[in-house]
């Protein structure tokens, strides 16, 4: 009796440890804007979208866009989750494959754009103007006005 109660407290104990450790996995794949994201290099995207991917914890809309020297890169958007996209009224038939989108947000730290470039959008402009905010809020983007939620 006593040998079970050990073997079912510790397979109990090895439970709880393993729902830790893969809480822990998923959170530490979540980052911070600050991470990745340069707050003080602002991009204004203008381009056809390419693909949209609906994934957690964040979507990515891929578009080809000009930069200030005429050459079309390819970009790597990332928006607030799916979720928070579709609440904002964003969702796979507003963001069509060949759709004229203008995004403002910021570069990725490393700005190399290798294999794409990359930013954190901030809004995404339709081509019935209809402005959108698109970023995830509270995880250290600058407070710029785009986010309805924060206080300024």
């Amino acid at each position: 009796m006593n040998s079970r109660r050990i073997t079912f407290t510790t397979l109990i104990g090895a439970g709880v440890l393993a729902a830790a450790a893969i809480g822990v996995g998923q959170a530490s794949a979540h980052h911070a804007f600050s991470a990745e994201f340069d707050g003080k290099a602002p991009v204004l995207l203008r381009g056809k979208v390419t693909k949209v991917e609906w994934i957690n914890p964040h979507a990515w809309v891929h578009l080809d866009a000009a930069g200030p020297d005429g050459v079309v890169r390819e970009w790597m958007v990332e928006g607030g989750t799916p979720n928070t996209l579709l609440r904002a009224g964003v969702d796979k038939n507003t963001l069509k494959v060949g759709t004229e989108i203008i995004v403002r947000g910021y570069q990725s730290k490393d700005k190399a754009c290798t294999p794409v470039c990359k930013a954190n959008g901030r809004d995404v402009t339709f081509p019935d103007g209809r402005k959108v905010f698109m970023g995830s809020s509270g995880t250290g983007a600058p407070k710029d006005g785009s986010d309805p939620t924060d206080k300024q």
